[in-house]
């Protein structure tokens, strides 16, 4: 299985490079992940910025040569790992950018003139890891899930990706966070992963 791991927080001292770093160590001793790539967008500057006008037309995106070398990694990938922090109940806007423009038309899905669209993406699974200062059940009851729907049924279904996990970490800013559970958690959950 190869694994595209999507980083994305401007900190390298954060919790949420502690998670990626328990992911990658995981995943390289799992001998069904034959491969690991990491995209951190904030180090390789992504620009999140939507820019549409006479030259750059938003049908068009699926195939602008800016973004090709993303397109490949995620057509490359079997599996593809989102590790971000949940900021105002929902992902940083420099994930948000990047799943604007890679999840583009023509290239994620097509049209078919009916409700809903062909998936491009089939047969690909995707696990975000997401943490916040709240508690986990925040986002559940009092934003009535928001973020899982957004991510799985909004995006990731749409484009044909049915396989979809989800670790929401709370509390994180807490000395009662449970780090070392946490962290513990998902590097088990990658080196046992089938």
């Amino acid at each position: 299985m190869k694994t595209l791991v999507i980083y994305t927080h401007p900190n390298h001292q954060s919790l949420s490079y502690a998670f990626l770093q328990k992911v990658i160590q995981g995943s390289t001793e799992n001998p069904r992940i034959t491969e690991i790539k990491v995209l951190d967008l904030y180090e390789e500057g992504f620009n999140p910025v939507l820019v549409f006008n006479k030259e750059k037309r938003r049908r068009d995106m699926h195939a602008d040569p800016n973004l090709e070398t993303y397109r490949q990694q995620i057509t490359w990938a079997d599996q593809v790992v989102f590790v971000y922090p949940i900021w105002w109940g929902r992902p940083p806007a420099m994930l948000m950018g990047y799943i604007d423009q890679m999840f583009a038309s023509g290239f994620a899905y097509k049209d078919k003139g009916g409700m809903l669209p062909e998936g491009l993406l089939k047969g690909k699974s995707v696990v975000c890891i997401s943490t916040m200062k709240g508690p986990t059940f925040y986002p559940l009851y009092w934003l009535y899930n928001a973020h899982k729907v957004l991510m799985k049924k909004a995006l990731f279904n749409y484009v044909g990706i049915k396989k979809v996990k989800f670790f929401e970490f709370g509390n994180m800013e807490s000395p009662k966070g449970k780090h070392d559970v946490k962290l513990n958690k998902i590097y088990r959950y990658f080196k046992l992963l089938h």
